[in-house]
């Protein structure tokens, strides 16, 4: 009968194509996938912006956070190029040899195995087009990597005068110095024009935008203007500061545990006493109390401190920019915003690039500072440690969420723990696509995160075993609230973050056999990530024989 009624025939597969499209229904923005946008903060600590207990002024960020979420317990791998490489391709960086696994060329100059595509290269054949602006640090070129288009600011050590830099991988003049360029505001500017060309060229497809910043790492160089801002805001010092922030954290619910000590015999995590001594004596490599710097060491390191948030500040601002770039171009509400760091603040000292002139305006493109430990204790507040430690002030980052059309929440908190490896799955799902298989008829490995997409509703259980880390032979594991951290050829720490996140109250005595079962499972990862490591996918197979003779060259 169907078969004779043409008529009939359509109704019943206009029916049919409803159902299908019912059964499995997109978020509730509707049949347009949501675009995406990254920005990424270099070397900032957990308590950096305003909405997560800084002084420093960030309104264009809290106001994200109060029309979103700040998730209070999201991490990333302590150090900027092993983070990265997560965050594009959804793997532990050890999986992916972008961090160091022994006996294979891997660490920052580790090439990614053949099957380890990026984010970009994912999310093309769901329609999006993909735009990068800023610090790369992952190995290839960004457009040769499935961007359409990128500005890879490669020097990072310039922020007034970079010597290498590219537009679609094709290498940029150097920028004279005193030219008006700062890093931050290039790397916005070009986020905006590609952004302004997407609208113009692409208005019907979704986009993925990853824009990330060269600041707050070092050198600590910012706008004279915006460091005058802070010019007298850190005389108080870092004792002054820390307590003031962890206070503020509590108020606003994001913390509850105490404040841990500083850690006055931590210094820099690589020793350079050269660089020590051309800092001047104003420069010290230990978080003591400030009560025991002397005036003139006072004025050096709360000048140091005002640079640090002024280039906080000014990439608050650039941020603002490109969100009324969003509004201009009706996309903010359908798109999804994600704010964090790609570790925690540095206590790093070091000159490097054009050296340091000690006479020299401090902040300027002459001068070479570092925030160091004690600045980096602040910044990190209320964590113990810097960026490359696995303690929780290396490897915890804010995280705001801004969607107006997928998150009904305004201001909520998520304390459900995350890790950059969710990114991954979290946009494949919002796009409607799925991470492969296989590559090349070769078995990939599941990803080892989880979609962020249920915690956009409610603060709900993710279902994860554990979260891993492995960096520079510093070692930690959670599972659940229980966290197993390391040093370099230190004995395990048991740490239970319900109670302590600060890490203060060592539980390995009262815990043995947490120690065993959580150190047996930080070992399983670290095997599974080495030989994972070791494999690359077989190269495209040949293709098939034409039945053509083929003489041999």
């Amino acid at each position: 009968m169907i078969a004779r009624n043409p008529a009939l025939l359509v109704c019943v597969g206009v029916l049919l194509v409803a159902f299908l499209g019912c059964s499995k229904p997109r978020p509730e923005t509707g049949t347009k996938p949501p675009n995406i946008l990254i920005f990424l903060a270099d070397d900032m600590g957990y308590s950096d912006i305003g909405c997560y207990g800084s002084e420093i002024e960030t309104p264009n960020l809290d106001r994200l956070a109060a029309n979103g979420l700040r998730f209070t317990q999201f991490y990333n791998t302590t150090r900027c190029w092993p983070t990265r490489a997560s965050l594009l391709t959804g793997y532990y960086p050890q999986q992916v040899r972008r961090d160091t696994v022994p006996g294979v060329k891997s660490g920052s100059g580790g090439v990614r195995p053949e099957w380890a595509r990026l984010l970009p290269q994912l999310l093309k054949p769901m329609g999006y087009r993909s735009y990068h602006s800023g610090k790369w640090h992952v190995d290839g070129m960004p457009v040769a990597s499935g961007f359409d288009r990128s500005y890879y600011l490669e020097d990072c050590g310039r922020n007034f005068s970079p010597r290498t830099h590219f537009l679609d991988d094709q290498k940029l003049p150097p920028v004279e110095r005193g030219s008006g360029y700062y890093s931050t505001v290039a790397i916005a500017d070009h986020a905006i024009k590609f952004l302004q060309q997407h609208q113009q060229q692409h208005a019907g497809a979704p986009f993925f935008g990853y824009f990330c910043f060269a600041v707050p790492h070092f050198p600590l160089q910012a706008l004279p203007d915006d460091i005058a801002k802070y010019r007298s805001r850190y005389l108080a010092g870092w004792d002054a500061v820390r307590q003031e922030r962890s206070e503020r954290l509590k108020r606003l619910g994001l913390t509850h545990h105490e404040l841990p000590p500083l850690e006055r015999e931590v210094g820099p995590p690589y020793p350079f006493p050269n660089a020590l001594a051309a800092l001047g004596a104003g420069e010290t490599n230990r978080p003591v109390p400030w009560s025991e710097l002397n005036a003139t060491q006072r004025e050096f390191q709360a000048t140091k401190m005002a640079i640090h948030a002024a280039m906080v500040d000014r990439m608050d601002r650039e941020i603002g920019r490109v969100v009324e770039q969003l509004r201009a171009m009706n996309a903010l509400d359908n798109t999804l915003i994600l704010f964090l760091s790609d570790n925690g603040a540095s206590a790093e000292m070091m000159v490097r690039d054009d050296g340091h002139d000690p006479s020299a305006p401090p902040g300027s493109a002459a001068t070479h500072l570092c925030l160091g430990p004690g600045w980096s204790s602040a910044a990190n507040t209320p964590f113990r440690r810097h960026k490359t430690w696995v303690q929780e002030g290396g490897i915890s980052t804010p995280l705001i969420a801004h969607w107006p059309k997928g998150i009904k929440a305004r201001g909520e908190l998520r304390s459900t723990p995350g890790h950059v490896i969710d990114f991954l799955p979290t946009f494949l799902e919002l796009a409607g696509g799925k991470h492969p298989t296989q590559r090349n008829g070769y078995p990939l490995e599941p990803l080892p995160g989880r979609s962020l997409v249920p915690l956009f509703a409610k603060d709900t259980d993710l279902h994860r075993d554990q979260l891993w880390w492995a960096h520079e032979g510093n070692r930690a594991i959670r599972v659940g609230d229980w966290k197993l951290v390391a040093d370099k050829n230190a004995a395990w720490e048991l740490y239970n973050l319900k109670t302590d996140r600060g890490e203060m109250h060592n539980l390995v005595a009262q815990h043995p056999d947490k120690v065993r079962d959580l150190s047996g499972l930080w070992e399983k990862q670290w095997e599974s990530c080495r030989q994972l490591a070791s494999k690359d996918a077989p190269a495209e197979p040949p293709a098939r024989n034409s039945g053509k003779k083929v003489e041999p060259k």
